[in-house]
């Protein structure tokens, strides 16, 4: 999960991951909705990749990028888990500090 947080605490990232839920793009393609270099896209990329949100694959000289749509969904599922158990346990928490008073 550590990885995933890294990749999505970036803005950029999050608005490739955006363009990619649309559409499988490639590198120059996804460049043109940024104001950065090519470099610096295909660095995102690599982050995108090593936390397996984003595959590509090979078509001539080009890579062709596709959002992992069913690890980004299983990581939502566990904030979900991780969120409704801890509002779980706020909720009695705060219904505990109620019934002292």
């Amino acid at each position: 999960m550590d990885k995933i947080f890294k990749a999505l605490a970036d803005k950029n990232r999050r608005k490739m991951i955006s363009l990619l839920r649309e559409n499988e793009m490639s590198v120059n393609q996804i460049l043109k909705n940024f104001d950065i270099s090519q470099a610096t896209v295909s660095n995102h990329l690599g982050i995108l990749r090593k936390a397996d949100l984003v595959t590509f694959v090979v078509k001539g000289k080009q890579r062709i990028y596709k959002l992992n749509i069913e690890l980004l969904q299983a990581f939502v599922e566990r904030l979900n888990k991780f969120s409704e158990t801890n509002s779980s346990r706020l909720l009695k928490s705060d219904m505990g500090i109620r019934g002292r008073k």
